[in-house]
């Protein structure tokens, strides 16, 4: 409920930061709604394809791939996978500071032979198309 009243802003349902990841459908075209945990890096909101560390990413995931204009807690926003090892190490250390899960999701995902793909959504300005 407070996810919608403030338009994917805030939670209260998780002691986690939230919010609403706005896709469109890779093969439907549909809007698609998922609230996402999320932590900042500079201006850059940071999401993981965790999945729970199931062996699949969630479906969220290759509509941004297909769609990487989003909306997320409102705002316009650029998906771009972080493909950097080292970059990747960086992000990592910082998410298991605030969702400590992940590291376990790691390792059931690992086993289920999937690295779970980490996902930089960048400010862009509302309307535009890069």
């Amino acid at each position: 409920m407070l996810l919608r009243l403030t338009r994917g802003r805030l939670s209260a349902t998780l002691v986690f930061p939230t919010a609403v990841l706005e896709t469109e459908g890779a093969r439907t075209g549909a809007r698609r709604r998922n609230a996402i945990i999320y932590f900042m890096d500079g201006d850059d909101a940071v999401i993981a394809a965790s999945n729970a560390g199931a062996a699949t990413n969630p479906a969220w995931y290759y509509n941004l791939l297909a769609n990487p204009d989003v909306v997320f807690g409102g705002a316009p926003m650029r998906a771009t996978v972080i493909d950097d090892d080292t970059e990747r190490q960086r992000i990592w250390t910082i998410a298991d500071h605030v969702f400590p899960a992940y590291i376990p999701y790691r390792r059931e995902a690992s086993r289920a032979g999937r690295t779970i793909p980490i996902i930089r959504l960048t400010p862009r300005e509302a309307g535009s198309a890069t």
